[in-house]
């Protein structure tokens, strides 16, 4: 069944992959000239910056995004209306990754969809990666990570330095590693 599919389809099937599959890589090469573009944008030019955040990922409303901004491909991001990310911010995009309104991220934070197979072996061809859901309203604290297949309810706070490894319900403070809930909201 997998044999008939591409590697770029498997890969956003988040089935195990091939990375240097030559239209994945043309893809992931696209996506780091972009993102060297917009780091590179003079701060005061405020459009031309979004112009190429806007080319990268799937704005649905205003965003603000301090540089350095990395991503894997761009086109596998949705970022809600109102989203805000102070410096540093990395998403690695080998599956959807969705980002609701009013998600403000602290610096240093890493959004990671990819994942690799423990095997050694299997380590040496393949990948894979699990979505990301993050709601509504969302803070995360600075140096944060979010892990693959971890969907983040509306309204959560995730403390600085937090490493989220499961899902995490809505209206609730999470902190440590791995992140545990804290107090509801």
């Amino acid at each position: 069944m997998n044999e008939s599919l591409t590697e770029k389809q498997k890969m956003l099937s988040g089935l195990p992959y091939i990375g240097w599959d030559p239209e994945i890589l043309k893809d992931r090469k696209h996506a780091k000239d972009l993102c060297h573009r917009f780091n590179q944008c003079h701060p005061n030019h405020y459009k031309k910056r979004n112009n190429i955040l806007a080319e990268l990922v799937n704005l649905q409303g205003r965003a603000h995004i301090e540089p350095n901004f990395w991503v894997d491909y761009g086109y596998n991001i949705s970022l809600g209306a109102n989203f805000y990310a102070n410096h540093n911010l990395t998403i690695l995009d080998v599956c959807t990754v969705t980002i609701g309104q009013n998600v403000f991220c602290g610096p240093n934070v890493t959004i990671t969809g990819a994942t690799h197979p423990l095997d050694p072996v299997a380590r040496r061809e393949t990948e894979s990666g699990e979505p990301i859901t993050i709601g509504n309203d969302v803070w995360i604290g600075a140096g944060a990570i979010i892990l693959p297949g971890v969907t983040v309810g509306d309204g959560v706070t995730i403390g600085a330095g937090s490493i989220v490894t499961k899902d995490v319900p809505d209206r609730v403070v999470v902190v440590g590693n791995p992140a545990r809930v804290m107090k509801a909201l």
